[in-house]
């Protein structure tokens, strides 16, 4: 039974960008599925676009989308049933200028990153859009997000708990595991950017190396990239950017992936090591605390001594090695983005509920809404601890003891 909600996602990439990320990946899931589903779906991004099996339209470029994407969504979208902005940092503000339904997807809340990616008058105009402007905007509407520690970013910038929404992350299952490196093989893999810290293993490496020996592969590309290499010492490979292939081939090869961001949504990498049994090495920090169960498919860690103290003891500790390993692999595979698609179409349908109250849905969407009503389509999902959570509570994860 087709649904037949057209769906908006307005978010800064589409998966085509050579910068995108985990977000982008999680748009994409969420469009596809709902595509199959019956929904039309269309994405508004800037930057360069892909071909999809849903409708892509470029509003801009990196910056000037951000006042471009309001008069492209009036030319072409405006009678769709319901808005996703897609607020990773700078928000579009879409409630300022349409009446259509909205929910703000939030995949972390950037605090400190604005002051280590941008000057500070930037930096300062940044944090206070993003602290105090986006949450009033968006004051009357629902939150989404994938983790338990955005969900309490939200709360810390304001945002109702009762109009919090979280839904689980998906990963891809893979190809069968490619083979384990015989020698100690290490890898960091992601977008080489100030804020992930690739420095950092740089200089740890130092020390670690004379532990463990073997190799520190740093694959991905980014701004940091040559000032990276240059900093670079013995047995340390740059592969830059690698296809999907080589990828799983990295992946699954690696004794630990490597993960010394400050700060993440919820580190998809990690779950696409766990599904190839690679367990991580991260920081106690927001979105980590979430991917990784500290001392069970991972270590987390406080400070840079303990962070190599973690890569050392757990490189030359097989034992241990081998069952985070099987454990992250064991919780990954319980993520299925069709119970991330499962949980976002729940959220929709309370959104539209919710602006039927008010006013704001068409009548083709209350026609589709009372067939799907009359089908059962509407009843509730049930879903484990990883699977869709309609409103969580209580505090977040706790720092490794």
């Amino acid at each position: 039974m087709s649904s037949g909600r057209h769906i908006v996602f307005i978010a800064w990439r589409d998966l085509a960008n050579k910068d995108a990320g985990g977000s982008e990946l999680l748009v994409d899931r969420l469009a596809r599925g709902l595509t199959e589903r019956g929904d039309r779906v269309t994405l508004l991004c800037g930057g360069a676009v892909g071909e999809r099996t849903y409708e892509v339209r470029r509003s801009g470029g990196t910056y000037t989308q951000f006042a471009r994407a309001p008069f492209a969504f009036r030319r072409h979208l405006r009678d769709c049933d319901l808005i996703v902005e897609v607020c990773n940092g700078m928000p579009y503000l879409a409630p300022l200028w349409t009446k259509r339904p909205v929910v703000c997807l939030v995949n972390h809340v950037h605090t400190e990153l604005w002051r280590l990616r941008f000057p500070a008058p930037v930096a300062a105009l940044g944090r206070l859009t993003e602290s105090a402007v986006m949450p009033w905007v968006h004051r009357d509407n629902l939150f989404l997000t994938v983790s338990a520690s955005t969900f309490a970013g939200l709360r810390e910038i304001g945002v109702d708990t009762e109009r919090i929404r979280l839904i689980c992350n998906g990963v891809e299952p893979g190809p069968p595991p490619a083979p384990r490196s015989p020698e100690p093989l290490f890898l960091a893999l992601g977008r080489l950017a100030g804020y992930k810290r690739t420095d950092l293993l740089l200089r740890l490496w130092d020390r670690v190396r004379h532990v463990t020996g073997g190799r520190l592969v740093i694959a991905g590309d980014g701004p940091e990239r040559e000032r990276l290499e240059a900093q670079a010492g013995p047995g340390v490979e740059f592969t830059g950017r690698v296809s999907e292939e080589e990828k799983h081939r990295l992946l699954s090869a690696a004794w630990l992936l490597l993960h010394p961001a400050s700060i993440e949504g919820w580190g998809i990498v990690v779950a696409e090591a766990a599904v190839r049994g690679t367990p991580a090495v991260g920081f106690s920090v927001p979105g980590l605390r979430d991917s990784v169960v500290h001392n069970e498919t991972g270590l987390l860690v406080r400070t840079e001594g303990e962070f190599a103290s973690a890569w050392a003891s757990l490189a030359i500790d097989d034992r241990k090695r081998h069952a985070m390993g099987r454990a992250a692999r064991e919780r990954a595979m319980q993520l299925h983005w069709s119970a991330a698609v499962d949980g976002f179409s729940l959220v929709a349908d309370e959104a539209l509920a919710r602006a039927r109250v008010a006013g704001q849905v068409s009548a083709s969407q209350v026609r589709a809404s009372q067939v799907r009503a009359e089908a059962g389509a509407d009843e509730p999902v049930v879903a484990d601890a990883v699977g869709y959570l309609a409103q969580p509570s209580g505090p977040a994860p706790s720092e490794p003891a």
